[in-house]
């Protein structure tokens, strides 16, 4: 539990306060980083239709239509669970035009999780949302390179709720480098893989846990390589996101979703 202490939780508490949600801002095309301003650009209605707002203050995407993939640190104990709405098929969160509501009815959560690593979780969900899903990446092949991130989150570190889905993109950061940085030491190299600039300025923030950071594969079809798992503040220079890497439970969580 080491990294608790010094490492932000990219979820968002649920109660009088509004939900705090990540936000991100787009990257230049010489690959350097942005002014050093958490922002965003919205995502245009469709354009990720995987994407699901979870109401405990989360996000995920739609590994099957019935099954939510999130992360762990977003759910509690496996077991049946009724009090988690997702929300799909809007950008705008307060469009009712399109949007789709549906409870969970169970909720998986990676064996062994203990607050270090294995950062990921299901959710089941009470009936199946007609959306496409996003397909996970099974080996490190596509571990690399520039992702893109979206959420509904913070403008700023400890920022509240955005209503529109933002979208940014993030390069690849190697777990040398990575865990070079003050209070990325623990670091868990095959777990965990890091993403953002040097320089700071774009990152996911409180409440984008769980939800995806993915690419283009080799088909040009989207693919998650990533659950939205903690960092350092928001955006800040030497301290970039982390998350989990999803090829490496690609398995287990295939064997999971099949089981509930």
């Amino acid at each position: 539990m080491k990294r608790l202490l010094t490492a932000l939780k990219r979820c968002a508490a649920v109660g009088a306060a509004a939900l705090a949600i990540a936000s991100l801002q787009p990257v230049s095309a010489a690959n350097a980083a942005p002014a050093p301003v958490v922002g965003g650009t919205r995502a245009a209605q469709g354009e990720f239709p995987f994407m699901v707002r979870l109401s405990m203050g989360c996000g995920g995407a739609l590994y099957t239509q019935q099954i939510v993939l999130t992360a762990a640190h977003c759910v509690g104990s496996t077991g049946r669970n009724t009090s988690i709405t997702a929300t799909a098929g809007v950008a705008d969160l307060q469009s009712t035009s399109g949007r789709v509501q549906v409870r969970s009815t169970y909720v998986y959560r990676a064996p062994g999780y203990n607050g270090d690593g294995k950062d990921w979780a299901l959710i089941k969900l009470a009936s199946p949302i007609n959306l496409p899903t996003l397909k996970i990446a099974t080996t490190t092949q596509y571990n690399t390179g520039t992702f893109t991130v979206a959420g509904w989150g913070a403008a700023t570190e400890g920022g509240s709720q955005q209503r529109y889905l933002l979208k940014a993109n993030v390069p690849f950061v190697s777990d040398a480098t990575c865990r070079s940085y003050s209070g990325y030491s623990g670091l868990i190299p095959g777990e965990e893989i890091c993403a953002g600039y040097t320089a700071g300025g774009v990152d996911t923030c409180q409440g984008d846990s769980g939800g995806p950071m993915f690419r283009r594969d080799s088909a040009n079809a989207w693919i998650q390589v990533g659950i939205v798992s903690w960092g350092i503040g928001c955006a800040r220079p030497n301290a970039p996101g982390v998350y989990t890497e999803v090829s490496t439970f690609a398995s287990a969580i295939a064997s999971a979703a099949s089981s509930l």
